[in-house]
């Protein structure tokens, strides 16, 4: 006998769709999967097998052939164990009349018979809904994550046998629900707020111009500056995750396993922090089936890099494309998959190798040859496209002291979103273009022309700071983010002014190429 479940194969973000196909025929017992399983899948004979025993149904006596469809996609993981069991027990007649052309399965079966919980669950869910299917049944702690997509009617069940009775109609299982917008309306405060920075006025100023503008920051500075303590509280002051934003954030950490148990949807932004020692793999994604990376994870959120000379130079190259393209193509042999990664870089760094040069409190130990080889280690190139490039001084004592604490998160946020309201006016209709730090060179030159005084101050500057092309149209974005905040119509002058102050490495000098680099 023959029969066919429903399933889903996760790439990348996304899924396919899947048909479980399995066939019994007379001969020596047996268990065969065909159509390009691998490893999980494979194993899963085993756990189908004693799933099926232990739940209390039949394990046929026959040649059992399982084919899963389409045959040339590779087949990952461990949610076909639900799927293929249900079609063997269908092709037995042990699940007689179950709707298994209108409902997708997914999930992992223990030796007894229970379900636990699989990755991607709201992939698969957004692929059964743009199929049309009815209905999805999966472990009960995914289930309020596949909740999310709406007209989709998502069922959680702890079992396999609680899987039977529902499509035969025995026992139904309640329908899980979910109200993302209610979930984005109930997100909770991670706690952190920028009342807490004593005085940095400067550093203070240059990420809300970050946060209004969506652009990249390195913060440079003797160690106990705050530059750690100004990143981490940058998520708090960017404008809410919309629920777009919201879903697509929410596919990459499914897929990657990272969402708590019962979570549905992520609701802030996310702040991811690698080590110096991560590996290029680990930073932009990788792997035989590739995986998402933290500049993946860091998606609609933001991702800080501290000590950055300390990262290897190919791991830092490795983050141009996703800087540039807003995503991740990672290509193998078998496949090519693209994960999106449009994020906020913020990296910290000291200004040389014993942290305190410039330091007018503590003396710097290094001599010329040692910062320049120290700063060589990050390329001109990726410099060029961090926008805002600001000193951090440490704080004087009487502003560590202050009893009168400084402006919180809520306000500066606010000025935030009134800016980013002008921005959604202004790039309306067009296309992958959400702040100014999207914006392309034809963006750049329709909306932040400068007036005659501002184009002879950014020609001065070009001549005496020898700036690249792509540092000039970092300039103006910068200049336009500080023209939103004002709340003014045109880039004036004096945005110009301290948008160029936002280049210190420019304004500084850029080390010696010719030095060796690590």
């Amino acid at each position: 006998m023959l029969a066919c479940a429903r399933s889903a194969a996760l790439i990348g973000i996304d899924a396919c769709l899947v048909s479980v196909e399995a066939d019994l025929s007379n001969g020596l017992p047996g268990f065969a999967t065909v159509g390009l399983p691998q490893g999980a899948v494979r194993e899963g004979r085993e756990r189908v097998h004693a799933a099926i025993v232990n739940a209390g149904f039949d394990a046929p006596l026959k040649r059992i052939t399982v084919n899963l469809a389409p045959a040339d996609i590779k087949k990952e993981g461990s949610g076909f164990d639900l799927p293929i069991a249900i079609a063997i027990l269908a092709a037995s007649g042990q699940v007689p009349g179950a709707p298994l052309d209108t409902t997708m399965l997914v999930g992992e079966l223990g030796l007894d018979g229970e379900l636990r919980p699989v990755r991607g669950a709201l992939c698969l869910a957004l692929a059964a809904s743009r199929a049309g299917f009815a209905g999805l049944a999966l472990p009960m702690e995914n289930a309020p994550e596949a909740a999310v997509v709406q007209g989709l009617v998502v069922v959680g069940a702890r079992s396999l046998r609680e899987v039977v009775r529902h499509l035969t109609g025995e026992s139904p299982l309640p329908i899980v629900r979910a109200d993302p917008v209610a979930l984005l309306r109930d997100r909770v405060a991670d706690g952190v707020d920028f009342a807490d920075v004593r005085g940095q006025p400067m550093a203070r100023r240059a990420m809300e111009v970050a946060a209004a503008g969506g652009h990249n920051v390195l913060l440079i500075g003797p160690p106990g500056a705050g530059k750690t303590m100004l990143a981490r509280r940058l998520p708090g002051i960017l404008p809410e995750l919309s629920l777009e934003e919201a879903l697509d954030t929410t596919r990459v950490h499914s897929v990657a396993g990272l969402l708590p148990p019962a979570g549905a949807l992520v609701t802030s932004r996310p702040f991811r922090a690698p080590h110096h020692t991560v590996s290029d793999a680990g930073l932009i994604g990788g792997g035989s089936t590739p995986r998402p990376g933290e500049v993946s994870l860091a998606h609609g959120g933001v991702l800080f890099l501290d000590e950055l000379p300390e990262f290897r130079r190919h791991v830092l190259e490795v983050l141009r494309q996703p800087l540039e393209d807003a995503s991740v193509t990672l290509s193998r042999a078998a496949m090519s998959l693209t994960f999106p990664a449009r994020f906020m870089l913020v990296a910290a760094m000291n200004p040389c190798p014993c942290g305190y040069a410039g330091d007018s409190a503590r003396p710097c130990r290094c001599d010329g040859f040692q910062l320049r080889r120290y700063l060589a280690r990050v390329s001109g190139p990726l410099l060029d496209r961090i926008d805002i490039q600001l000193r951090v001084p440490a704080a004087p004592p009487g502003e560590l002291l202050m009893v009168e604490g400084e402006e919180g998160s809520a306000a500066i946020r606010q000025r935030v979103i009134e800016a980013r309201q002008r921005q959604h006016q202004r790039f309306s209709g067009l296309s992958g273009v959400h702040a100014n730090a999207h914006m392309g060179s034809r963006e750049v030159r329709r909306f932040c022309r400068p007036g005659p005084e501002g184009e002879a101050l950014i020609r001065s500057a070009l001549a005496r700071l020898h700036l690249s092309a792509r540092a000039y149209t970092r300039i103006l974005k910068v200049a336009r983010t500080i023209a939103d905040l004002a709340g003014a119509e045109e880039v004036e002058t004096v945005h110009l002014a301290e948008a160029i102050q936002y280049r210190t490495l420019d304004r500084s000098g850029m080390p010696d190429p010719t030095v060796a680099s690590e």
